[in-house]
């Protein structure tokens, strides 16, 4: 049997023979797997001579699908990276280091739905070689257990993505108006708050602005008065600009600006 289809296999027999018939919506190892190879295609870096590959991986699980894999997690890591470091070696990617795989839980994620965030990190004590290594991970890829992937239309990369303009956050209401100075910034009424909103209908704590990779989304905090778009209740809201959203009686409006 091929040393691809061998490992490819034991991911099937971890997932058939401890967990298959308890979980069977949880997310499979094959699937992360499967995904995982996808994201190191999709993140090659063309050198002079060589095609380098990202050599760190982070999958963010929900919870349930976190705790599955609580028995055989290190097995499993390792499995996840030889399958990695097959198909960089049938494809003739270069490799900074062995792949490595992490896991990490992430309370916003449904059961089923898990990301991956990948990392080009050169290994500590060797001199640098191939292509500039990533100072903060790609942005996290979001996969679905049942919906296909909606196609993209291609785009030339902005200049603020080519690193040429700088841009800006903002969140404003009332006319107030307040810069988004942080990778995470929450949002609330106290005055601990990155952004704080004095509505006595706020939460303390009651959402986050994040930021990942050129993508802003605002994450509630399980917050008690939630966060609604339109009159319906969200948990999760992809920020443009322009994007409107109300917290506790209060209306904010996300900007972005080249500065």
């Amino acid at each position: 049997m091929p040393v691809f289809r061998s490992i490819e296999s034991k991911l099937e027999s971890l997932f058939e023979g401890v967990f298959g018939r308890a979980f069977r919506t949880n997310v499979q190892p094959v699937e992360l797997a499967r995904k995982l190879v996808k994201e190191m295609d999709d993140h090659r870096n063309v050198s002079v001579s060589r095609v380098y590959v990202p050599n760190e991986y982070t999958i963010y699980l929900s919870p349930g699908d976190r705790e599955q894999f609580s028995s055989y997690e290190t097995q499993l890591r390792d499995e996840l990276g030889d399958y990695l470091a097959e198909h960089a070696r049938r494809e003739s990617y270069a490799l900074l280091s062995p792949p490595r795989v992490e896991l990490q839980t992430d309370d916003d994620l449904d059961l089923g739905v898990f990301g991956i965030a990948t990392r080009m990190v050169q290994p500590s004590g060797k001199e640098a070689e191939g292509p500039p290594t990533d100072a903060q991970p790609n942005a996290t890829m979001i996969y679905k257990p049942t919906a296909p992937p909606v196609p993209q239309p291609t785009e030339a990369a902005s200049p603020v993505e080519l690193g040429v303009q700088q841009e800006a956050a903002f969140l404003s209401w009332d006319g107030e108006r307040h810069e988004v100075a942080k990778r995470r910034a929450v949002i609330g009424r106290s005055k601990d708050a990155d952004v704080q909103v004095p509505d006595p209908n706020v939460s303390r704590r009651h959402a986050e602005v994040r930021q990942e990779g050129a993508t802003y989304w605002l994450v509630d905090l399980d917050s008690t008065n939630g966060v609604e778009v339109r009159g319906k209740r969200v948990k999760r809201l992809k920020l443009e600009d322009g994007t409107r959203f109300t917290i506790g009686s209060t209306e904010i409006v996300f900007s972005r600006e080249l500065q």
